[in-house]
C-alpha cells in the first residue's frame, strides 16, 4: 500500500503523506517508504529542494492510533527498534543534502511536529495549522522530537510545548520561530520558496547546508578554521568560476 505520493515540479520534489483518512498519521510502513524515497531523491540531480506536505486537512497528526494500541504488546527490543526506525527518518530529513520545506496545512502533532521540526523551513497556515507535543498527556516522553525542537526554538519555548502538551496555531508558532513563513496556501508558498533554489548552484546548496549543520556543533575557533577551508576549496570549483563570470558580466565588469 502506497502511503506516500511523490512528484517533481520545476526542480522541486513534492512528497505527500498520503493517509488523509488517518490524518496522515505515522505508521512504520509509511516511515519505511519515506526513508526509501529520500534515498532516491538524494541521487536525483534534477531536484534542488524537497517539499513535504500532507494530503487532505492535516500535515501529520502523530502516530497511528491502531499502531499505538499494539505498543502495549511490544517487548523492550520491539520498542527500541520502532523508536530507532522513527529516529532514522528524522535524521535522514535533518541531514538531507538539499533544502527541505515543510508545508504544514493542518495538524502537526507529536511525531508530526517532530517531522516539521527536522525540515529546514516551515510554511504554515496561520490558523488552520496546529503544532504540539501531546506525549505527556498519555504518559509518554517526546524524547526524539525534543532534540530537534529545542535546537529550533530554544529551551524556553520548547518547555511550553513539551511540558504542557498544549497546541499552538501557525501564527503563534511563527512568533516563537518554529515557523518561518505564514501562508493561506502553504503548498503554493512552499513551491515559490523552493523555486528560489533553482537559480543557485546545486553543489553550493548541498555544501552550504552541510556547513550549517557542522558549524552549529563547533566552537567559534573550530568553526572559523573549518570555514576557512571551505572558502578556499569553493573558490576552485567550476560552479564558482562560472557563477562569478555571470555576476561580473551582469554588472559590467
Amino acid at each position: 500500500m502506497e502511503m506516500i505520493k511523490y512528484i517533481v515540479q520545476n526542480h522541486s520534489g513534492i512528497l505527500y503523506l498520503n493517509r488523509p483518512e488517518k490524518r496522515n498519521s505515522l505508521h512504520p510502513e509509511m516511515v519505511k517508504q519515506i526513508k526509501e524515497k529520500l534515498k532516491e531523491i538524494e541521487k536525483d540531480d534534477d531536484v534542488y529542494s524537497l517539499i513535504i506536505t500532507g494530503e487532505g486537512n492535516a500535515f501529520c497528526a502523530g502516530a497511528d492510533l491502531s499502531y499505538l494500541n499494539d505498543l502495549k504488546k511490544f517487548s523492550v527490543l520491539d520498542n527500541e527498534n520502532d523508536s530507532r526506525n522513527l529516529a532514522e527518518m528524522f535524521l535522514k530529513i535533518y541531514y538531507f543534502p538539499k533544502p527541505v520545506i515543510a508545508a504544514v496545512n493542518g495538524a502537526a502533532i507529536a511525531g508530526g511536529c517532530g517531522l516539521a521540526s527536522v525540515c529546514d523551513f516551515i510554511v504554515a497556515h496561520p490558523e488552520d495549522s496546529k503544532f504540539g507535543c501531546t506525549e505527556v498527556k498519555i504518559g509518554f516522553l517526546p524524547a526524539i522530537i525534543s532534540i530537534f525542537l529545542i535546537r529550533k526554538i530554544g529551551e524556553g519555548n520548547a518547555n511550553h510545548l513539551l511540558l504542557t502538551g498544549s497546541l499552538i496555531n501557525g501564527k503563534r508558532a511563527y512568533e516563537i520561530d518554529l515557523v518561518n513563513y505564514l501562508s493561506y496556501n502553504v503548498l503554493e508558498t512552499a513551491i515559490e520558496l523552493s523555486n528560489q533554489q533553482v537559480n543557485s548552484s546545486l553543489n553550493s546548496l548541498i555544501e552550504t547546508k552541510k556547513m550549517i549543520k557542522a558549524v552549529s556543533n563547533m566552537s567559534i575557533d573550530s568553526a572559523v578554521e573549518y570555514c576557512l577551508g571551505l572558502n578556499t576549496l569553493s573558490r576552485s570549483t567550476q560552479d564558482f568560476k562560472e557563477g562569478l563570470n555571470k555576476f561580473l558580466n551582469k554588472n559590467g565588469e
